[in-house]
């Protein structure tokens, strides 16, 4: 994994040639860049593309496929891929950088596989709709924490008083 970098345009060739060129170059405010490359698990599933930190298998990012609009080895360098996907809470896009010594194509048609066969299932149950209930049930449950923790506050002042 050689990192991610938050990018202007959701797609093209030339979007992942300025990531891969933004990684190249240090920025001492950004976290986000790996500070060397890092073996991680990548795995490609009808709805999501996780990375996991190699040893700890730790989740390091979660991308729904809906979010994914482009993905391809980088012509400059053959052995780089990546692919761009939109942040879910934010109106921006990130594109994730990967270099494998021999797989890079193949990894790229899994993931294009994947997101085409998602796009199909998503047109039948209605994709966009799953994500709005989603957001829908998290705002209740946060809701009803506030209401609870706004109760107990209540009740530690009244008996301070």
């Amino acid at each position: 994994f050689l990192g991610r970098v938050q990018v202007v345009r959701p797609n093209g060739l030339q979007v992942l040639e300025e990531a891969a060129q933004s990684l190249k170059t240090p920025d001492v405010y950004s976290s986000e860049k790996a500070t060397k490359k890092s073996k991680v698990h990548l795995f490609v599933s009808p709805s999501t593309i996780d990375i996991l930190e190699n040893k700890t298998k730790f989740l390091l990012y979660s991308c729904p496929l809906s979010t994914v609009s482009f993905c391809a080895v980088l012509p400059s360098s053959p052995k780089v891929f990546g692919f761009v996907a939109k942040h879910l809470a934010a109106d921006t896009y990130h594109c994730y950088l990967f270099q494998s010594k021999k797989f890079s194509h193949v990894l790229v048609s899994v993931i294009g596989e994947a997101f085409r066969a998602s796009q199909k299932t998503e047109d039948t149950r209605g994709g966009r709709d799953l994500i709005v209930e989603a957001l829908r049930h998290k705002n209740k449950m946060l809701q009803r924490e506030n209401s609870e923790l706004k109760r107990r506050l209540s009740g530690i002042t009244d008996h301070s008083c």
